[in-house]
């Protein structure tokens, strides 16, 4: 198969980038579909452009259609905090062609030697708010809208290519509506008085800089050993704060504070709103938006998307307080399961959802190869 490599650098370009996954996986039913005006913002208007730099290329065939996708991000915030040398890969698509991909990843190899990287790794963003990890199991199912989905060739090339693993992320099903014993509730109750901690009104989030600047710290601490993980900058918290917290609902949402009125632990949850996506096609208008609206309101499902705790309330059982929170709000509700976020394999929050019914759901993996 004959193609070329191409630069991406201009809006037009950039929003050809963004629309190639749709055509790609047109006809897939468990594809879910970004939005074009977000995933534009994201691409060339993120805060962490603030210190990360992107390059973007496609792959066209001889007759000027897009076959495959990629983006490098060098990251020295994220250097710095590991110790390391990578140039990461991401929004990462192609059709099932082993050169396609080789001639992609190539070019972040060529621009990651530039800059004196040692390593390319992804698929990731910026940092862990973005979609990152390639799937490698849980095909059959549907992700949640902040997570990637891929056929099963893209993991077949890689290992053909010879990327190697360096972490494995796994989201698990679970029932949502079974409740909580009385006595998992009487425990939290005394966790709360014994640590003089209290469950805030979301309300409280909404212009108070102070629990922004918490939420920051707490968010910082809580995930510092994750792998891959980069501390969030004020200007990307700031838009966390502007895109996300007025928008959170009471019933799904558990931020406990400490004696002093700092965020101690979150446990934030949204619903899952995957098939509205799926129906707007990357698009709000003229229906998107009415349709992940109504699903915002009447769902069944939902994602557990941040869930953590600052350094000082880490191994005190402080998670138990807000899953039981929030599994407590929905006893009586409609809602009947909830995803998780991706771990890593080896993450010991897992055993909290032990008490729970659950199910293996995906499985996602970051690559790695040596420059």
């Amino acid at each position: 198969m004959e193609f070329k490599i191409k630069e991406v650098t201009t809006p037009s370009q950039i929003k050809k980038f963004i629309k190639f996954p749709h055509k790609l996986y047109k006809g897939n039913n468990q594809y879910v579909p970004v939005l074009n005006g977000d995933e534009f913002e994201t691409l060339t208007k993120s805060p962490a452009l603030e210190y990360c730099k992107i390059k973007m290329w496609v792959a066209t065939d001889n007759k000027n259609r897009i076959v495959g996708r990629v983006a490098a991000i060098w990251n020295p915030h994220s250097n710095e905090y590991h110790f390391e040398k990578r140039v990461r890969f991401g929004w990462f698509d192609f059709i099932d062609n082993r050169e396609v991909a080789a001639a992609l990843l190539e070019m972040v190899a060529l621009w990651g030697r530039e800059l004196g990287m040692e390593q390319m790794h992804g698929p990731l963003g910026y940092n862990t708010l973005n979609r990152q990890g390639m799937m490698i199991e849980g095909f059959e199912n549907t992700p949640p809208i902040n997570c990637l989905y891929n056929y099963p060739y893209y993991p077949q090339i890689m290992d053909e290519l010879g990327f190697e693993k360096q972490v494995d992320w796994v989201q698990i099903k679970l029932r949502a509506d079974e409740g909580v014993p009385d006595k998992i509730k009487r425990i939290n109750q005394m966790l709360l008085e014994k640590h003089n901690l209290r469950i805030m009104d979301i309300k409280e989030l909404k212009g108070s800089s102070k629990l922004i600047k918490s939420f920051q710290k707490s968010y910082n601490e809580g995930f510092k050993d994750i792998d891959n993980f980069v501390p969030l900058t004020d200007s990307e918290v700031e838009k966390v704060a502007k895109d996300y917290f007025s928008k959170l609902r009471k019933e799904l949402t558990c931020i406990i504070l400490d004696g002093e009125d700092n965020i101690a632990a979150f446990g934030i949850c949204v619903p899952n709103l995957s098939n509205s996506f799926k129906k707007a096609g990357g698009k709000l208008f003229p229906f998107g938006l009415l349709r992940i609206l109504w699903e915002f309101r009447n769902y069944t499902t939902i994602d557990l998307l941040l869930l953590g705790a600052s350094s000082e309330w880490q191994n005190k059982g402080i998670s138990s307080i807000y899953h039981t929170h929030i599994a407590t709000n929905l006893e009586r509700g409609t809602i009947k399961y909830a995803i998780t976020n991706p771990q890593a394999e080896n993450n010991s929050a897992y055993k909290v959802w032990e008490r729970y019914g659950y199910e293996p759901y995906m499985k996602r993996r970051c690559y790695i190869k040596n420059l």
